[in-house]
């Protein structure tokens, strides 16, 4: 019973267009459910600040405005869910919804208890909500606003996939920011970069930003061919590749031992050059909504910018299914280093027609691909 009470929940939330006008009830249904699932890791997550919120965010969590943020989702879950149920001639979305709201409220309402510990360990459960929420609300509208494929909605094929490959990054922040740096700890352990890093941290502070960015793509744009042209690599990459439709979230679709060899080698001269730690903190934020950006269902052209930096029809080219398309636009921020080692491709007002790998080898689910690089 409550497989099929599942499935009728997806599908009412995969409706196409066509059977969710405006006014149907579905917006307002689909809303609150976001805010009822928000409301509850949240409230979870404050339950057992220890082991499920991330440090770094510790300021945002103990703002005055954080505890009023989360009451304000919770009223919009309960009137939005009521919305959807006076609307809506079919009611799952605003009984899941508004069953969901008050659990929230239930859980939050119980008595406090210690924090679970785990040895200075945490998940990072804030970080996967603010995270969603975040980059959702600045790459949805721009989707809808400007969309390269008009046809793709918000919750098209393997959204889910996608949604939990952000939300085990996420979650294991730790793990992934702990081997991440770990090359450029062996490096600044076992070698004298003294002066080198004084030149590097003397430099204006805006030439430190765009020297990170290319040193960075440099280096990424060498692992990220590699990853294409070594069998074994490919394997753990073509996870990546195997979306076949392209939008904000479909850039999360990496697999783990990928991610950590690609953000430890990319950002190894990142942190041992000797850059300030704030040029640093900013090319990291730059780089997340970056990542988002390229991989957006976002049209339209960006003129002489094409020529500066990476856009998403450039990155899209990447992702092409087309025999075109293959092994080209390796760089993420500049595409003249694909002009200058001979894999830049942009023909001039084409898109590709299909994204993916011909024929679709990998499997479809998280840990099916997980394990996929792993086989003969």
């Amino acid at each position: 019973m409550l497989k099929t009470y599942l499935s009728n929940l997806v599908a009412e939330l995969e409706r196409p267009r066509t059977e969710r006008p405006f006014g149907s009830g579905w917006l307002s249904g689909s809303a609150a459910l976001l805010c009822a699932i928000t409301a509850n890791l949240m409230v979870v997550a404050l339950r057992n600040p220890d082991l499920l919120t991330t440090p770094e965010l510790a300021m945002v969590r103990d703002s005055a405005l954080f505890r009023p943020f989360l009451y304000f989702v919770l009223i919009t879950g309960y009137v939005l869910a009521a919305l959807s149920l006076a609307l809506r001639p079919d009611k799952t979305l605003g009984v899941t919804a508004m069953a969901a709201t008050l659990l929230a409220s239930f859980i939050g309402s119980l008595p406090t208890h210690a924090s679970l510990r785990l040895e200075g360990a945490f998940l990072g459960l804030d970080f996967f909500v603010l995270n969603v929420l975040f980059m959702g609300f600045l790459f949805v509208p721009l989707e809808r606003l400007f969309p390269r494929n008009r046809d793709q909605i918000l919750l098209r094929e393997e959204w889910r996939e996608d949604l939990f490959y952000y939300f085990v990054s996420s979650l294991l922040v730790q793990v992934l920011t702990f081997l991440t740096l770990a090359p450029s700890r062996l490096v600044k352990e076992n070698t004298d970069l003294g002066t080198i890093q004084s030149f590097f941290g003397g430099l204006p502070w805006l030439l430190q930003l765009l020297l990170i960015m290319l040193f960075t793509d440099l280096v990424q744009y060498w692992v990220h061919r590699m990853f294409h042209r070594i069998p074994a690599l490919w394997r753990f990459h073509s996870v990546h590749h195997s979306a076949k439709s392209l939008d904000w979230i479909a850039g999360a679709r990496m697999h783990f031992v990928e991610i950590v060899v690609l953000r430890a080698l990319t950002a190894t001269p990142m942190f041992v050059l000797g850059f300030e730690e704030s040029a640093i903190q900013a090319y990291i934020l730059i780089v997340y909504v970056y990542s988002a950006f390229i991989h957006a269902n976002v049209s339209g052209s960006f003129g002489w910018l094409e020529k500066l930096v990476v856009v998403p029809r450039f990155h899209h080219w990447h992702h092409g299914e087309e025999r075109e398309a293959i092994d080209v636009n390796f760089a993420i921020h500049f595409p003249v280093i694909d002009k200058i080692f001979g894999t830049h491709h942009m023909p001039e007002g084409r898109w590709p027609k299909g994204y993916g790998i011909k024929g679709h080898p990998v499997p479809r689910g998280y840990w099916r691909q997980f394990l996929y690089p792993f086989q003969r």
